[in-house]
């Protein structure tokens, strides 16, 4: 089974080369690495280029109990090519190596940097699945194949989720997998949340589940080619969403809990820790709680819009006003 890995970048290359080292050392090997970068401007590229040709090594804390996951650095160089983004989504070259690098010329968010990736693959074809992994994340050298031998298991299955650890406390959950959705509030919630690593909770976390967490998502190339690539409308945040709603009928979501992934979680959106979100995340977190029920639950959008007095409230007593009134504009702009 042929697999490519899509990673997105902005502003993100020290993530994203720890994120390398520990992905290229899985088993078994022979998948495609495919890295967007999202105009980060920050010379993520040439760092990335110095890394793959070894005149730059990966920062990693020698107190982190995940160093081995990405340390001592691979062997170098590890050969790599390169395109904007209308090379990428041609297909690039039959001969291409195992890294590819683009340049995706702006900033197209979570979902529209993917989606790059995801054209680069179907038009090479070839690829059975496509694994959209986040850049700020390191994997277990078992992490893709326990993916793959549970989508083998359950071809139903149109996307696959991994255990999310996280990076800073190995030991506690982000995630099992995916979450559940409740329409009423707009509001998704992970599986598992904060409880500690190895509760065993598979079979209902395969039950409850709404959507796959995108930090994770093994995802079959014959879903995108009948559901669809991810929506762009949204920029952050809900994508996994709209496509589990979109699929809804055609194709049931999977867990693959002995696949672990670790993941800082914020370094993608701007937050600071665990809990915490940047304006921007906050912003299109609540916007596109609107949006998406606006799409898929018109009928429930009063009480969404009600749910949102809540953070106002919130924000209000910490003296965020900035805030109180961009929650309120959603009201008639989301």
């Amino acid at each position: 089974m042929k697999v490519c890995v899509v990673l997105v970048n902005w502003k993100g290359w020290a993530d994203t080369l720890e994120c390398l080292e520990s992905l290229l050392r899985c088993e078994p090997g022979g998948f495609t690495v495919v890295v967007c970068d999202n105009a980060s401007g920050d010379g993520s590229l040439q760092r990335i280029r110095d890394w793959a040709e070894g005149r730059l090594e990966v920062a990693v804390d020698p107190a982190s109990p995940l160093r081995p996951l990405s340390f001592p650095p691979l062997p170098k160089p590890v050969p790599c090519a390169e395109y904007g983004r209308d090379g990428a989504e041609r297909g690039g070259a039959p001969g291409d190596p195992r890294l590819v690098l683009v340049d995706t010329g702006e900033n197209l968010g979570f979902a529209g940097g993917n989606n790059v990736g995801i054209r680069y693959a179907l038009a090479r074809g070839g690829f059975d699945y496509l694994w959209l992994l986040n850049n700020d994340t390191v994997v277990r050298p078992d992490a893709l194949r326990r993916l793959v031998e549970e989508a083998e298991r359950n071809p139903r299955a149109g996307i696959i989720g991994s255990t999310l650890l996280y990076y800073d406390r190995p030991d506690t959950v982000q995630t099992l997998g995916g979450g559940t959705y409740n329409w009423w509030l707009g509001l998704p919630r992970h599986i598992g949340a904060e409880e500690a690593a190895g509760t065993p909770r598979a079979a209902e976390a395969r039950s409850a589940m709404s959507y796959v967490v995108g930090a994770s998502m093994l995802v079959r190339a014959s879903f995108v080619r009948e559901v669809g690539l991810l929506s762009e409308e949204y920029f952050l945040y809900f994508e996994e969403l709209d496509w589990a709603a979109r699929a809804r009928g055609r194709y049931t979501l999977g867990y693959a809990p002995e696949s672990v992934v670790y993941h800082r979680e914020g370094s993608s959106t701007g937050g600071k820790a665990a809990g915490a979100k940047s304006r921007v995340a906050d912003y299109h977190f609540y916007r596109n709680r609107v949006r998406f029920t606006r799409k898929f639950a018109p009928a429930l959008l009063p009480a969404v819009h009600l749910s949102l007095l809540l953070p106002m409230a919130r924000r209000a007593r910490r003296g965020e006003w900035d805030r109180v009134r961009m929650l309120a504009k959603l009201w008639f702009t989301a």
